[in-house]
């Protein structure tokens, strides 16, 4: 993959000279057939380097251009599929090899393909309408490998300062995609969010049905749905629905529950327009919250809300946003307060709107520049800033407004 971006840029560099112009890097490296070229071969490999891909692909505008965010959204669930022969085996392992016997229907072309596992929909003779994931053989044994890829190619980007530690999050990184691949573990969450969410009339869960599940094959009941973006189509009032349904979750399993699904990629939500209910689908990166955490976040919330900067200073140190007495820490508690002004001057905030957006990632860049180096945060905070991160970008993708601050003064109080 790199030879031939590289073999691309060095082509169209020489036709830029030719022409007496001075080529430009970036230009060079974004082009649509490299970005195709990259989105193809993360793909192939799967596993920590398709989530690599998938994280790239939910960047709303900021930093790649709107086309070419569109050929990473691939990577959201179309990764290469087994080949039926393969899938035979694995399934056959599983449940032994008279499966079919059970079934009315079994569709052997995956109706998904993410990171990690495809999905297949099928129909038991007993009547249940299923979604069966299925793990790709060896993708646990490839965990070690595909993070120690991803680590290099991130230490080969120069985009880390030469004194940043990336081993503990490297470590992480593998402990949590092992925990991704335990389908036992998953459809237990999956049942308890269910538990969770009974009555709620915004979200629906699939059944699990572990008498067809296995710690690689997780057997659920299929929901009809259509990917989360197409709520970009809809009308004003159901995207701000949606969205703000979706910001609420978010702060329950936060606030309320101690626990959260922390994946933000979008094919783990889908939308069906017959009833308004979002599905939830993927609960492989659940993460149970350690209390400190989320008492780190309300002391920052309340703080924020008052306008208390000395309490500010204090919630970010607690929670090492910032290090107490480190030379950028005025600037990082700058971007903070912008956050919460924006947040406490409406009723509404505008998602559309990507004034704040391109100011924190103008900030980020200028504080790179300076010779900022993270210090090493608690990987729990990591996780809570992806989820909602995530939920940001989803909500500027949609295009939606949201009541955040009526939403979060409800946990404050």
């Amino acid at each position: 993959m790199t030879a031939g971006i590289a073999g691309n840029v060095a082509v169209h560099a020489l036709q830029e000279i030719s022409r007496g112009a001075r080529p430009d890097l970036r230009g060079l490296l974004m082009t649509p057939g490299n970005v195709t070229r990259v989105a193809d071969q993360l793909a192939r490999m799967r596993g920590a380097a398709m989530k690599v891909g998938q994280l790239i692909s939910m960047d709303a505008g900021e930093v790649l251009p709107p086309e070419l965010a569109d050929i990473m959204a691939r990577l959201r669930d179309q990764a290469h599929f087994m080949p039926p022969k393969q899938l035979r085996d694995v399934l056959n392992h599983a449940w032994g090899p008279d499966w079919r016997k059970s079934f009315q229907s079994f569709n052997v072309r995956p109706i998904a393909a993410a990171s990690i596992g495809q999905v297949h929909r099928a129909t038991l003779k007993d009547g249940r309408d299923v979604a069966i994931k299925v793990q790709y053989p060896g993708i646990a044994r490839s965990i070690e490998s595909d993070v120690a890829n991803v680590a290099a190619l991130v230490r080969m980007s120069g985009l880390l300062p030469k004194s940043f530690d990336l081993n503990p999050y490297i470590q992480e990184a593998r402990s949590q995609l092992h925990d991704e691949t335990d389908y036992e573990r998953e459809g237990q969450h999956l049942r308890h969010f269910a538990g969770l969410l009974q009555g709620n009339d915004a979200f629906e869960i699939p059944e699990f049905h572990p008498d067809w599940s296995t710690s690689e094959v997780l057997t659920m009941s299929f929901l009809e749905g259509h990917p989360i973006e197409t709520v970009s189509e809809a009308t004003k009032e159901e995207r701000n629905r949606v969205c703000s349904a979706l910001v609420d979750l978010t702060l329950r399993e936060i606030f309320e529950f101690g626990i959260m699904q922390s994946d933000p990629n979008f094919a783990n939500y889908r939308y069906n327009p017959s009833n308004g209910k979002i599905s939830l689908l993927d609960f492989g990166a659940t993460r149970a919250l350690q209390p400190s955490a989320i008492d780190g976040y309300l002391r920052l919330l309340r703080a924020g809300f008052l306008e208390d900067h000395v309490e500010l200073r204090n919630a970010a140190c607690q929670m090492q946003l910032i290090e107490g007495d480190g030379p950028f820490d005025d600037r990082i508690l700058g971007m903070i307060r912008r956050v919460f002004d924006e947040i406490v001057s409406a009723d509404e905030f505008d998602f559309s709107d990507r004034t704040l957006a391109s100011h924190l990632n103008k900030e980020g860049m200028a504080l790179a520049e300076a010779g900022y180096i993270p210090h090493q945060m608690p990987m729990e905070m990591l996780y809570l800033q992806r989820k909602i991160g995530g939920m940001f970008l989803l909500a500027t993708r949609l295009n939606a407004s949201v009541p955040v601050k009526q939403l979060l003064a409800k946990y404050i109080t």
